[in-house]
């Protein structure tokens, strides 16, 4: 028996009985069980996404010290993963960040190289007999289990099932092909190397997926369609189609994104280039192991990569400093537009949510700008200072819009219950900074232009008072903004706790303010209703700041009051 039996008609109706094939039942077979793998990796490295998502970004983070721990690492989590494309654009993530420099993220780069050859060894299992079990028994674990862990899990089973029953319509598809004379004549082609690799790389740049090149030459290897020396020259040229992704994924992106991915092109291109001439000498080497065709080029393909990165590890430097110049970096734009926002990341949560948390600290810096600037500008600034900060609130709503948005579509997908309460906080958050940012634009702004109006001139002792209170407003701002966006309970606490600093400074600003009305000073009901107001608006800020830091403290050890 060839394999399962309800796939193997494929066969039987690919071959017409005369030397000919019908290859309307060829193609179709083969695009739909590469239509069946591809799901399968679709739903096996989703699942995996949100299994190892919290524990991937944090070795990720703790491990790209030096190049080879970042090397390990961009291999170990892509192994985890099944996407390097994934790995990369969390590196862009860190870079973005502060948190790891472009050298230290090639080492990542070149390391999910060889974390993505797992796919090629798990396939050349050939376990295509236990694919339909897989399939049901990872539909059984999704279907009849409540939590969301267990059920990523049975997601995992059974995508990995129809991994191997793709596989199996793919082999079965093409079986018919081995008698076919034009078809082996274009094979022989393939063993020409630069054929191959061509071949290899433009099916890759089509397909979007490295994976599936490697399982269409797979299955044409258990099928004895292909010898060993096309198979490697197919998957080398997988290895340069997958860099093609990198770039689509950049365009538009930050310069950060565009240099990883010509980082992943220039040592895809590279490491291909120089191995050409040792194709031979590496088809040796796989045969010397044995294992069978399928086995020998998932082999090649381990050894090319992990030898390209023992070779390549020692220029990291190198690559940084000609990525740099490939891609300079260029004067901002003038309207600011989302860094970390990344619609390829809605997938992964808790990725997501991490780098909407980074581009909450963006628009935390803008509202902080306003603020600060905001003390003298209303207190004593022309109007073209205040004119400027109620500028600076097109960013802040601009920046507020697109979080938002990208917290809105993150909220409709397939969120585990810690990343939900995440998701709500980070949106009370926003609107909080949002809040802020109005309040100084709307009505510290409009309180400073009626002063220049009514040409009121507030004496020292007032604006020594008022501007402490705003400082300490500020203070408060900046610990808020630590306890948010860095997860700081302490910083948090610190801000809640200064709420009867605040009232107390208010109440004497209050006293000193109503002390003023029986004096014989010009203007002084104007100056008290501006002064009086002016507080009042700080006094909003830290109420909605306090809010703000309270989301970093977990509700069983928030006060009451």
């Amino acid at each position: 028996m060839r394999g399962l039996s309800v796939i193997g008609m494929f066969a039987d109706s690919g071959s017409t009985g005369d030397g000919t094939i019908d290859a309307f039942l060829v193609v179709t077979g083969l695009l739909g069980g590469l239509a069946l793998f591809l799901l399968g990796m679709d739903r096996m490295t989703g699942a995996l996404r949100i299994i190892a998502g919290d524990r991937m970004r944090g070795t990720l983070e703790r491990l790209t010290r030096n190049r080879f721990t970042a090397a390990a690492t961009g291999a170990g989590v892509t192994a985890v993963i099944q996407s390097s494309s994934v790995t990369t654009v969390l590196v862009v993530g860190f870079i973005s960040a502060g948190l790891m420099s472009l050298e230290q993220s090639i080492g990542v780069i070149m390391g999910a190289n060889v974390g993505t050859t797992i796919t090629a060894q798990i396939i050349a299992f050939n376990v295509s007999r236990y694919a339909l079990s897989l399939i049901a028994v990872g539909f059984g674990v999704r279907f009849f289990s409540k939590g969301e862990k267990r059920r990523s899990w049975g997601s995992l089973v059974l995508g990995l099932g129809m991994v191997f029953f793709g596989m199996t319509v793919m082999s079965e598809s093409v079986a018919p092909l081995r008698g076919y004379e034009p078809f082996q004549d274009w094979m022989a082609g393939m063993s020409n190397p630069i054929a191959g690799i061509i071949a290899g790389a433009l099916f890759t740049a089509v397909v979007q997926s490295s994976s599936a090149t490697t399982g269409v030459v797979l299955a044409l290897a258990f099928e004895g369609l292909i010898d060993l020396e096309a198979g490697i020259a197919l998957v080398l040229g997988a290895n340069i189609g997958t860099s093609v992704t990198a770039q689509l994924a950049a365009i538009g992106k930050p310069r950060e994104a565009q240099r990883a991915a010509w980082v992943h092109t220039l040592f895809n291109t590279i490491g291909v280039l120089i191995w050409i001439p040792l194709i031979p000498v590496l088809a040796g080497w796989v045969e010397s192991i044995g294992g069978g065709l399928a086995r020998e080029i998932a082999n090649a393909h381990t050894i090319f990569n992990i030898a390209n990165l023992f070779v390549f590890i020692w220029f990291t430097g190198v690559f940084a400093r000609v990525v740099e110049k490939l891609v300079p970096d260029r004067p901002d734009a003038p309207t600011v537009m989302p860094k970390y926002l990344d619609d390829g990341l809605l997938r992964t949560p808790s990725i997501a949510l991490d780098r909407a948390r980074l581009e909450i600290l963006r628009l935390s810096e803008r509202v902080r700008n306003m603020l600060a600037e905001s003390g003298d500008a209303v207190l004593s600034g022309s109007n073209e200072d205040l004119v400027n900060i109620e500028a600076m609130d097109d960013e802040v709503d601009s920046l507020y819009a697109s979080i938002v948005d990208y917290l809105g579509r993150l909220s409709k997908g397939e969120l585990l219950s810690h990343e939900t309460d995440e998701l709500f906080q980070l949106m009370e958050a926003t609107n909080n900074l949002e809040a802020i940012g109005d309040i100084i634009e709307t009505n510290l702004v409009q309180l400073g232009l009626a002063r220049i109006e009514n040409e009121l001139v507030l004496s020292p002792e007032s604006q020594d008072l008022v501007q402490a209170f705003h400082w300490e407003v500020l203070t408060a701002y900046e610990l808020a903004m630590l306890a948010v966006t860095q997860k700081n309970e302490e910083a948090a606490h610190r801000c809640a706790a200064m709420k009867s600093t605040i009232n107390s400074m208010a109440r004497k600003a209050d006293k000193y303010q109503a002390s003023r009305l029986v004096s014989n000073e010009a203007n002084r009901v104007d100056s008290y209703a501006f002064e009086t107001d002016v507080v009042a608006h700080l006094k909003r800020i830290y109420w909605f700041t306090r809010r703000t830091a309270r989301i970093a403290i977990p509700a069983s050890r928030r006060s009451d009051d």
